[in-house]
């Protein structure tokens, strides 16, 4: 009896001693793969962030310049411009149309350009992650 007691003891220990090594190398692999999936999804994500970011900031900076074409009657030559009180010909100040010139999205991102047009149109450009933000 004490002989089928200590032969079921020997077959415990080997059933618990954990995890083998090809065990911990699949489930490395898996965590691997997982991980390489989701920092793929979080680049893509964060340039789509950076593209939208620019969108809005060159929608908003054509808006100023839109507002400050209204007041003044012509178009800002530079987009500092926008940053300070405007005084008209009939004497009324108005401004700043913007606190600050945002800066671009991202580092890789050159700043927001500034095109007026003789015709009194403008274009605001930027361009980085593979894309030109244009506005209008």
């Amino acid at each position: 009896m004490i002989m089928a007691l200590r032969r079921h003891t020997r077959v415990n220990r080997r059933d618990t001693r954990g995890f083998t090594l090809v065990e911990l190398l699949v489930a490395m692999a898996i965590i691997g793969i997982l991980a390489a999936i989701a920092i793929q999804q979080f680049e893509s994500l964060s340039a789509k962030s950076r593209i939208t970011r620019a969108q809005s900031d060159a929608k908003t900076i054509g808006t100023a310049v839109s507002v400050f074409t209204a007041h003044m009657g012509v178009l800002p030559t530079v987009l500092t411009e926008l940053t300070v009180p405007a005084t008209n010909t009939a004497g009324i100040t108005s401004g700043p149309f913007l606190a600050v010139v945002p800066n671009p999205p991202g580092i890789a991102w050159t700043p927001y350009g500034y095109t007026p047009q003789p015709d009194g149109t403008f274009q605001i450009t930027a361009t980085g992650d593979g894309v030109t933000v244009t506005w209008p």
